[in-house]
């Protein structure tokens, strides 16, 4: 499936955060999932197991994220590595506000924007152009600010012939290009990424980095979940190790990645 762009939640901005250069604070933060298994679909099961006494089975769990306490700075790059299944993903929806922690507490400040994988597409039934003026909206944006960065994001995703066609006709790579192009020409304060150049041509993925590569320097704050070292030390001077839910190691990226691949992790 291709990365979507996904709303930021209006509780995760404009939040005041205990430092004035912090723009992402997650502290203690703990993700419990629970595996709906063995569920009781029936009035009829339900008598049957209060009757002949059966206890009704409960719904394990398992927590993708431990003691997660992490703070960004603003205009600093931060990657997250780990094997699949260690919490990279789950870690980025929190700061998005896609999901709401079990505990603890995700404060961002300033104009969240994500572009977030394997997760629902755009609105399948309407045009690219109705797609990024929802999002445009919901990203706050005026109408004269939507007017002016619309055609930046048609010219960036390379997809003015289809801008009328409804998404459900795109492919998984033209989906990914009006993805990011949304997520970056909207301008955040904060960009989220999950492997958000996995999909597209190289040279749609060079001129992603270019443009990410500006953003940084102009000041943009960037959360990037990503297997590509090669993308992550080109952007990124942080590194977060993830295993199992619990940060294994924190710090500078080409030491953190290197520890990484020296473990037979990768």
């Amino acid at each position: 499936m291709s990365p979507t762009v996904v709303e930021p939640i209006s509780s995760h901005s404009n939040t005041v955060l205990p430092s004035q250069e912090s723009v992402v604070d997650c502290r203690n933060v703990v993700k419990e999932y629970f595996l709906h298994q063995q569920r009781i679909t029936s009035l009829r099961e339900w008598l049957l197991r209060a009757c002949f006494r059966r206890p009704i089975p409960a719904n394990p769990s398992f927590f993708s994220l431990m003691d997660f306490t992490v703070s960004v700075n603003k205009g600093e790059c931060v990657a997250l590595i780990g094997n699949n299944g260690s919490g990279k993903s789950t870690a980025l929806r929190l700061m998005a506000g896609i999901y709401q922690p079990t505990s603890g507490t995700i404060k961002t400040c300033g104009r969240v924007g994500a572009v977030i994988e394997l997760v629902a597409g755009f609105h399948l039934e309407l045009t690219g152009a109705e797609n990024v003026e929802i999002y445009a909206a919901l990203m706050g944006l005026t109408r004269v600010q939507f007017a002016f960065r619309f055609q930046d994001i048609i010219e960036f995703s390379g997809l003015r012939e289809y801008v009328n066609v409804p998404v459900k006709y795109y492919s998984s790579g033209m989906q990914a290009r009006l993805a990011f192009s949304v997520a970056i020409c909207v301008r955040p304060d904060i960009l989220l990424l999950d492997e958000a150049l996995a999909v597209g041509d190289h040279g749609f993925k060079e001129k992603c980095l270019d443009r990410l590569q500006n953003f940084r320097s102009q000041g943009g704050t960037m959360v990037i979940a990503s297997h590509s070292f090669d993308m992550i030390r080109k952007l990124c001077s942080r590194a977060i190790w993830l295993e199992h839910g619990v940060i294994r190691m924190e710090g500078e990226v080409n030491e953190v990645l290197e520890t990484y691949q020296m473990s037979g992790a990768s």
